[in-house]
C-alpha cells in the first residue's frame, strides 16, 4: 500500500492526465479495426500480441472513450475502434481512510488511474455468470474498472449492515453503496 505522499502523487496524476473530448465528434475520421483489444484481465493487445510497454498502454487509456456503439481511442482527428472484453480497466489496489460515514475508499487501476469512490465514481455490481455479481467502480465518463478478486475481498471485509438491517454495503465519500442481494435473500 502506498504511503500518504505516494497516494497524493497518484491522485494528482489522475487529475492531470489528458482526457478525450466528452462531446460527440461526428466529423472525425473513423478508422477501421486495426486489431486493438483489452482482455478481461486488463491486458492490452495489438493484433493478438500483448502490448508490453506500460507508458504506451497508459497513453492509449488516456484517450479511451465509450460511445453508444462501442469503445474507441479518440484523437483530435480520428477514432479507432477497440474491442473490450468486460470492462476496460481493472481495479488492482484499494485503500481506505476514516471509518463509518466518513470513510473514503480509493482505487488504483491497472493503468494507474486513481479514483475515490463517491457520487461521481460509483461502486456498482453487474450480474455475472451463474447468478454471481461482478463489482466495478466508475473511473470516468462511462468507463469502468472491474475490481480484481483480492480487491473485492478487501472491500467485502469492510461491508456493514445497511440502515434497517437488511443487506450489507460500504460507505465512501458520504454515500452508502449497497451490495446486491443473492438470489436466496431476494
Amino acid at each position: 500500500m502506498p504511503d500518504q505522499n505516494e497516494r497524493d502523487i497518484l491522485v494528482a496524476l489522475g487529475k492531470v492526465r489528458g482526457k478525450p473530448p466528452s462531446r460527440p465528434l461526428p466529423k472525425l475520421n473513423v478508422c477501421g479495426d486495426i486489431g486493438l483489444k483489452i482482455g478481461r484481465d486488463g491486458t492490452w493487445s495489438y493484433q493478438g500480441s500483448p502490448i508490453g510497454r506500460k507508458p504506451l498502454v497508459k497513453l492509449f487509456a488516456s484517450v479511451l472513450r465509450k460511445e453508444d456503439d462501442g469503445y474507441y481511442l479518440v484523437t483530435p482527428v480520428e477514432k479507432v475502434p477497440i474491442e473490450v472484453e468486460g470492462t476496460p480497466f481493472v481495479a488492482v489496489e484499494m485503500w481506505k481512510e476514516g471509518s463509518g460515514k466518513a470513510q473514503r475508499l480509493s482505487f488504483r487501476t491497472n493503468v494507474d488511474d486513481v479514483v475515490v469512490c463517491d457520487r461521481k465514481h460509483k461502486l456498482g455490481f453487474e450480474r455475472g455468470d451463474k447468478g454471481s455479481f461482478v463489482p466495478f467502480i466508475v473511473v470516468r465518463e462511462g468507463l469502468t474498472a472491474r475490481l480484481a478478486r483480492p480487491v473485492y475481498y478487501e472491500l467485502a471485509a469492510l461491508a456493514m449492515k445497511a440502515r434497517g438491517g437488511k443487506g450489507r454495503g460500504v460507505w465512501s465519500g458520504g454515500v452508502f453503496f449497497p451490495f446486491p442481494a443473492s438470489e436466496a435473500e431476494a
